[in-house]
């Protein structure tokens, strides 16, 4: 029973995330070690998964091991320079050898619907074509690259008609010239074109170890842009490959990268349906960071409150109160603009009030709300909170949204009852943790 019961909460849990991913667009990237790994057949699964309930996928795959396999069967040693494979005209045969493997293989595995099996029903259609435009990388410090090449172009408008079919779309580690050639291609590369070329809402990267990890070997769980570029000499092969790569895709408008481990079980639904995640999460937040507030945010917050205060949303705060509870306070900065804001207020040990959430009206609709919220929630959590209460008058619905409850005065704390302004007749909402 016990277990049925966390089952049934996690499942409610998980609805507000399955929400927001509906109809995003996610290029999943794996290289060749991660279908070599026990652990592939459920990473298809939860691929799949995702497929049903809506996202759109753009999958993204490598071969290195695979190339490797070949060429030893034929008794051909290749030669790498900068952990660049040199693909001359015998490597290339064996390119193009692993990757119809390889490509065959992850179409095979998704297509399973046998009944009893995770996948039964799914249906998946998985579409794959010379999406890849190439280009020679050519001769560097006099080492001639031949067949290794580096994306040109990526076919996007042909991927977004297939992605708007409701296919998957796979794209290998290899691309064609206009003259009809072939190029060898890092699964970073192509990953990171087809995640700006599309617009992408997330790039999620699957690697052997479980993010990005620190010089005591601990995850480092989320990096701005500038964090990460400060730790980029902590990191070689291929995570410093998914580092590079993460922040060329920040730089160019993606969102949020996701680095995660393919031998984790379930660490694809974790990421993505669980607060607490997986593996390390890579985002721009010197343009639009959430942190708590300090001493010269007070006149940022006092311009985002005056019309709400002036409108009679928000009950008007001096600079001095204000000051003096600013430690109460989270904030989202865009730019040194303080875009939305909201603060903590706790009345015993038990419960706390979510107070002052406002958001800046050229930037309303994008999800600073919710972000607040959230990190209040968690922030409440972590202090062992176990309700949340709010006093609003026109933003009721919101509330109801994410999943206040209407109570009455009387069951607020003592010591907010006495602060009530019966005037305003505020209507009251709770939440529980």
């Amino acid at each position: 029973m016990t277990d049925t019961t966390a089952y049934v909460q996690w499942f409610r849990q998980s609805s507000p995330y399955i929400n927001a991913h509906r109809g995003k667009t996610f290029v999943i990237m794996f290289d060749g070690d991660a279908l070599q790994h026990p652990n592939f057949d459920t990473l298809v699964q939860d691929i799949a998964l995702l497929n049903s309930l809506g996202v759109r996928l753009v999958l993204v795959h490598g071969a290195r091991p695979q190339i490797d396999a070949v060429l030893e069967r034929l008794d051909i040693t290749s030669q790498f320079h900068n952990d660049l494979r040199i693909t001359d005209n015998e490597a290339l045969n064996a390119v193009k050898a692993a990757v119809g493997m390889v490509k065959a293989d992850i179409e095979s595995r998704l297509s399973v619907g046998i009944p009893g099996s995770p996948m039964h029903g799914a249906r998946i259609r998985v579409v794959s074509g010379n999406f890849v435009t190439a280009k020679p990388m050519g001769v560097i410090h006099g080492v001639d690259y031949q067949h290794t090449g580096e994306v040109r172009r990526i076919e996007h408008q042909a991927i977004s008609h297939l992605l708007d079919q409701q296919n998957v779309v796979l794209l290998s580690c290899s691309g064609y010239s206009p003259s009809g050639e072939m190029f060898n291609l890092s699964v970073e590369d192509v990953a990171q074109h087809a995640a700006v070329a599309l617009r992408a809402d997330k790039l999620i990267a699957f690697g052997e170890n479980d993010g990005l990890v620190d010089s005591d070997g601990q995850t480092l769980e989320d990096l701005t842009c500038r964090e990460l570029e400060s730790r980029l000499s902590l990191f070689n092969g291929s995570p410093l490959w998914q580092a590079n790569m993460a922040l060329r895709c920040i730089r160019q408008g993606v969102p949020r990268i996701h680095l995660l481990s393919y031998q984790s079980d379930g660490a694809l639904l974790q990421e993505l349906f669980t607060r607490e995640g997986s593996g390390t999460l890579i985002s721009q937040d010197a343009y639009d960071q959430l942190r708590a507030a300090n001493i010269d945010d007070v006149a940022g917050i006092l311009d985002l409150l005056k019309p709400l205060e002036d409108d009679g949303i928000l009950v008007r705060r001096s600079r001095e109160l204000l000051e003096t509870e600013i430690h109460r306070f989270y904030v989202i900065e865009r730019d040194g603009l303080i875009t939305a804001c909201a603060a903590l207020y706790p009345y015993s040990d038990s419960e706390a009030e979510l107070a002052c959430v406002a958001v800046h009206g050229d930037y309303r609709g994008s999800n600073r709300g919710e972000r607040l919220l959230e990190q209040l929630e968690q922030e409440a959590r972590k202090r062992q909170f176990n309700r949340l209460f709010v006093l609003t008058t026109r933003t009721a619905h919101w509330f109801v949204e994410h999943g206040f409850k209407p109570g009455q005065v009387s069951e607020l704390p003592q010591e907010k009852q006495k602060l009530y302004n019966y005037q305003r007749n505020s209507k009251v909402f709770f939440k529980s943790l």
